[in-house]
């Protein structure tokens, strides 16, 4: 993790338009959303000190332009403890892990022999 961006508005269509701006004014990556309550998101980025400031720049502009942007910082350099705060599980040797995404979850099959009949049959 060489930078940390944080673009926080009020709103998630500002920061759905915060995240779409960052991720093409830059070569970062979306490290995930956090939602604070009353409509506070916050959407973090990752990448290069120089990219994620121009990332966040861009970003913080756009959002302001169809909702209210509350702050906008560029953390360089942070420190490795910080990612167990940002990101809800632990990181595997990929790095951080992408925020927005859920496992997908497998249908449990019924044990061989039994058969399950719905109701009506």
């Amino acid at each position: 993790m060489k930078a940390l961006g944080f673009i926080e508005t009020r709103g998630f269509v500002a920061a759905t338009e915060a995240a779409d701006s960052a991720l093409k004014a830059a070569s970062v990556s979306l490290v995930g959303q956090k939602r604070a309550g009353a409509g506070l998101v916050t959407v973090i980025i990752t990448g290069d000190v120089a990219a994620v400031k121009a990332a966040v720049e861009a970003g913080a502009g756009s959002a302001a332009a169809v909702g209210e942007v509350l702050g906008a910082q560029v953390i360089a350099r942070p420190h490795q403890g910080l990612e167990e705060i940002i990101v809800d599980e632990p990181a595997g040797k990929g790095g951080m892990k992408k925020g927005g995404a859920s496992p997908k979850t497998s249908a449990k099959k019924a044990p061989a022999g039994k058969t399950k009949e719905s109701p009506g049959v």
